[in-house]
């Protein structure tokens, strides 16, 4: 379960130190309840990529929305629903922090399983590994084109 979004106010140079930088990041996402597990996943992260990294967005099952949020000074809050395409919903709520080059978060899900109640914790550690990312990374260039790099 990938815990991770905001607004396009990452864009701006300005206000770099109110994101993470773009670039080449890993990640360790592991849900730790009910049933643990844990997935290290390393990706390109580019400048439109920043937002969704550092908000509610679950994982590519879900579209969420989170209308209490905030982001800045090197914290993250946020409270909101997801909802898969089978129109599932998912209340999801989290905190974390950053910096230019790291990123922790905590989140709870809640949703019904067989019509009863559960609860889901989950968290994410990621790190930027560097400037540039391998062609054929996640979120990259293509197999076989030019590194991306992000300064």
């Amino acid at each position: 379960m990938m815990i991770i979004a905001a607004a396009a106010v990452f864009a701006d140079p300005a206000r770099a130190q109110e994101s993470i930088r773009p670039g080449y990041w890993e990640s360790v996402d592991q849900v730790l309840s009910p049933i643990a597990s844990s997935k290290t996943d390393r990706r390109c992260i580019t400048p439109k990529d920043v937002a969704k990294f550092m908000s509610c967005y679950i994982n590519h099952h879900y579209e969420c929305t989170c209308p209490e949020q905030s982001i800045g000074g090197g914290k993250i809050a946020f409270k909101g629903q997801c909802v898969d395409h089978k129109g599932r919903q998912v209340g999801i709520e989290g905190t974390g922090d950053f910096t230019a080059t790291t990123l922790h978060m905590t989140a709870r899900a809640h949703f019904k399983l067989l019509g009863l109640p559960m609860d889901a914790d989950a968290a994410t550690d990621a790190h930027r590994l560097g400037d540039t990312c391998p062609p054929g990374s996640t979120g990259g260039p293509p197999a076989g084109g030019q590194p991306e790099t992000y300064r």
